[in-house]
């Protein structure tokens, strides 16, 4: 999990993080992803469902689906 200490937002390092670690002990995609898009949403109370969801979704994928290192667009804060 080298890959989420280069991550520069807290808020996606923890969903990256959380997901990662709950897809470890045997959580399903989904029921990870439910739980992470509710983590998003504690850093985020502003952030609409549709929008955490679709920033948790694009963080998976481009961190643990692609392995990209590069920066997200992602969300505005540090």
């Amino acid at each position: 999990m080298a890959q989420e200490s280069l991550i520069a937002r807290r808020c996606e390092r923890a969903v990256v993080t959380a997901y990662s670690e709950l897809r470890q002990i045997g959580s399903d995609d989904m029921s990870a992803f439910q739980a992470c898009t509710a983590l998003y949403r504690i850093h985020h109370p502003e952030s609409s469902i549709n929008e955490a969801r679709r920033l948790v979704a694009e963080w998976i994928d481009h961190h643990l689906v692609r392995n990209a290192s590069g920066p997200t667009d992602g969300c505005p804060c540090d």
